[in-house]
């Protein structure tokens, strides 16, 4: 059976950069030169925990492994994990029968789990536990017969997962501006649950119209916005107001790193970009930058930031000042189908996610 492979794009090719001093005679900088590194940045518990998932997979089965769907949104960690044999696919039936196939952090519906075990798939299931338990809010609200309002982007892996679970009774709000276009059956039993596509301000402004509407409108029994969404903005937000210039660290596919651009510009950054590799950041954003802010998405290594880090002290951004504004200490026990694989091969090198160094 062939394989179609989930689309990824390409570093970009390496230019001839302007050299530092070329950059400086085209606009002097006022100031002394820093980069401000915000913290938390890149990996949360989630991400580590589906990416160690991949790698236990690979090394106690062999390859190759299956994944649905990119198991991170990461070109660089997708990449690296195909050369260790892991074959990224869309839909499970792209997968071999009686193969090994593993669901991505953003989770699946019902219905993948369903063809998954049609055609006699192995399983290992790495949805995020903050992400399973916004389905199980679903599944409880949709069984007492609640209209849910769904906030988050139509179309993304995390709210085609969650809305998979109850779709008759979830209705997706993509933000704000589609608070006026919103039904119900009886305003006395409705309850809002989010998936983190949007910033936490957009998400919270969706649910402040939302309530102006339904004024008994019922908030989830536990905050759904992701701590990790919540951290990296907190931190960019901070940061912003100081920075003549923002880089994200992160791919285009990833919901929260591309919101990282949007927040740093809304709280005051002058500019603000987002790459995947130290190669294309181009030095002409430079011109006239004393400040630079750094930030990564919550699926981006952090060899991918010292890149960026290591290109700006080049042009003379050596001085990093961290900015931190939380510590993140959450832990994830792997998915509970590989431990048991694990357990049996006596392989105890990692039996949680979450506490990776930034490596």
């Amino acid at each position: 059976m062939t394989t179609s492979a989930v689309s990824l794009s390409m570093p970009t090719i390496p230019r001839r950069r302007r050299s530092p001093q070329e950059v400086a005679a085209a606009a002097p900088v006022n100031g002394s030169k820093k980069v401000l590194l915000a913290a938390p940045r890149g990996y949360c518990a989630g991400v580590d925990r589906a990416v160690i998932a991949v790698e236990k997979a690979l090394e106690h089965y062999g390859p190759p492994v299956y994944v649905r769907k990119q198991i991170v949104h990461n070109v660089h960690v997708v990449s690296s994990l195909e050369e260790k044999g892991a074959i990224f696919v869309d839909e499970t039936d792209e997968v071999p029968e009686g193969a090994l196939v593993i669901f991505s952090a953003h989770g699946v519906s019902p219905a993948v789990v369903e063809s998954a075990e049609s055609r006699g798939l192995r399983t290992i299931d790495a949805t995020c536990p903050l992400v399973t338990k916004v389905h199980k809010e679903a599944v409880r609200f949709a069984k007492d017969d609640f209209d849910i309002l769904l906030i988050g982007h139509d179309g993304h892996e995390e709210v085609e997962g969650t809305s998979g679970e109850a779709p008759d009774h979830i209705q997706i709000i993509n933000g704000p501006h589609e608070v006026d276009k919103v039904t119900v059956r009886d305003p006395e039993k409705v309850i809002w649950l989010s998936q983190t596509t949007l910033s936490v301000d957009e998400t919270m402004e969706t649910v402040r119209l939302l309530k102006e509407r339904f004024p008994t409108l019922q908030d989830p029994p536990s905050d759904d916005i992701c701590y990790a969404t919540t951290n990296r903005q907190v931190a960019i937000k901070k940061i912003a107001p100081k920075a003549d210039l923002v880089i994200v660290v992160g791919s285009a596919n990833s919901s929260n790193s591309v919101r990282l651009v949007e927040v740093a510009l809304e709280y005051g950054a002058k500019a603000s970009y987002r790459v995947d590799f130290a190669n294309e950041v181009d030095e002409a954003w430079f011109e006239g930058v004393a400040t630079v802010g750094v930030t990564s998405g919550a699926s981006v290594p952090e060899v991918l930031v010292q890149d960026v880090l290591t290109l700006l002290a080049d042009y003379g951004y050596g001085t990093v000042e961290e900015v931190v504004t939380a510590e993140e200490d959450l832990l994830f026990s792997l998915p509970k189908e590989l431990r048991a694989t694990l357990k049996q091969a006596g392989d105890v090198s990692r039996a949680l996610g979450g506490r990776r160094p930034r490596s």
